[in-house]
């Protein structure tokens, strides 16, 4: 079997491509519809990112990592609070009031989350697990990223079994509800 690249360098990749979407956001000027249409597009892929970390990064890092339950409670406690913000954004137009406050919040939620795992949780699993280990996580969150859902469910479950089962078929409406009203294709 070929391998992409191993769940840390995927996931960086991730984390590179929502920061470009957050530095297309921050260069154009409020109230620009386009800015909606980024936060859209940065919300599926978090959204996506989020779900494939749940799934299978974060049981991994529960297993295998020293202290790994109260890293991977920390950053599933991140992932409640990012969630819950672009739940609001979801709402909110370009010209609202609140858009620019929600996305300065998602932001730098976001940002300080990826500092966190780039330089704490990530150099800890590459001492922890195998490069075979390491390629095949980043094998599983690829696959799940093309299943996951694509908006905020804040009150989905995001711990195994359950985040596992549901999320193929809330990503299913997700990606039909996304195809109706073209959300995240016109970016």
């Amino acid at each position: 079997m070929t391998h992409g690249q191993d769940v840390v360098a995927e996931l960086v990749s991730d984390h590179r491509e929502v920061e470009e979407l957050f530095t297309k956001i921050e260069e154009l000027p409020s109230g620009d519809s386009r800015r909606k249409r980024y936060a859209d597009r940065v919300t599926m892929e978090l959204v996506r990112h989020s779900v494939a970390e749940e799934a299978y990064l974060y049981p991994a890092v529960r297993k295998h990592v020293p202290g790994g339950g109260d890293l991977a409670d920390r950053e599933l406690a991140d992932h409640a609070a990012a969630e819950r913000i672009m739940k609001d954004l979801e709402g909110c137009q370009a010209d609202d009031s609140a858009f620019d406050m929600q996305i300065a919040k998602l932001m730098s939620e976001i940002r300080t989350h990826v500092t966190d795992e780039e330089t704490k949780l990530f150099p800890r699993l590459r001492e922890a697990c195998s490069t075979e280990m390491l390629n095949d996580l980043g094998d599983k969150v690829r696959q799940a990223k093309k299943s996951a859902p694509t908006r905020p469910h804040p009150s989905a479950p995001d711990k195994p079994p359950a985040n596992k089962l549901l999320a193929p078929g809330v990503g299913l409406v997700d990606r039909m509800r996304d195809a109706l009203s073209g959300r995240g294709q016109d970016t």
